[in-house]
């Protein structure tokens, strides 16, 4: 089932939206919290995206972008701004189409299946991220974002990152984290590791996230 993230603050205009959503058999998603917008975005993983313009904080012109960031998901701005310059930008910042209020629903779903059908065809526009607790891993770039900060990992330090964060809660012996670099061609000794943990944590800690990653005495390492 395809699902939509509804990024609109009219609180009638997004349920009205929600239900014509799940009707033709989607489901369906609205942000309450629009300075999470990016997070929630994340944890929901839409298969499309509909986006207010005027929004409260930051207009969907930013969110856009840092979604841009990450995904290539379809993006729909709706908005009651219809200047040209607003259209160019809704594109330029990577939107897939525009579509003025006051709208009619019935060309608003078909814009959606339109759209969902062209995307997932021939693309795969899943969004390539794993997040916990407000850190954004991009597998696709091999950076780490939290708090609209972004910094960009070495090979070695994306790998352990990543093994960690996909088993988060779970301890990850050293050996099992070599096994990995070592899976992708890093062949690391005991002491490498330690030097790559120590860097990626001093990384992490720039961002103001002491102790993300963990140390379990004779056991090894893990992210809660």
């Amino acid at each position: 089932m395809f699902k939509i993230m509804i990024i609109e603050d009219d609180h009638k205009m997004r349920e009205i939206i929600l239900e014509n959503i799940v009707r033709w058999g989607f489901q369906g998603y609205y942000v309450q919290d629009f300075n999470k917008v990016f997070d929630e975005f994340v944890k929901y993983e839409p298969h499309l995206v509909l986006m207010d313009i005027n929004l409260t904080s930051y207009d969907g012109f930013y969110w856009c972008g840092k979604i841009r960031e990450v995904s290539k998901v379809p993006i729909i701005f709706i908005s009651s701004r219809n200047t040209n310059m607003d259209i160019i930008m809704a594109i330029n910042m990577g939107g897939d189409d525009f579509i003025q209020k006051p709208f009619s629903l019935d060309v608003l779903m078909a814009k959606i299946n339109g759209l969902l059908r062209r995307t997932y065809n021939y693309t795969n526009a899943f969004s390539n991220v794993i997040e916990h607790n407000g850190v954004v891993l991009n597998l696709k770039d091999s950076s780490v974002i939290f708090k609209d900060k972004k910094v960009e990992l070495t090979k070695n330090e994306f790998r352990i990152l990543y093994t960690l964060m996909k088993d988060k809660g779970e301890i990850i012996s050293r050996d099992k984290i070599m096994r990995a670099l070592w899976e992708d061609e890093s062949f690391i000794d005991d002491n490498t590791l330690t030097v790559n943990i120590n860097r990626l944590r001093k990384k992490l800690e720039d961002f103001g996230l002491v102790d993300y990653i963990q140390t379990k005495k004779g056991q090894g390492y893990v992210i809660l």
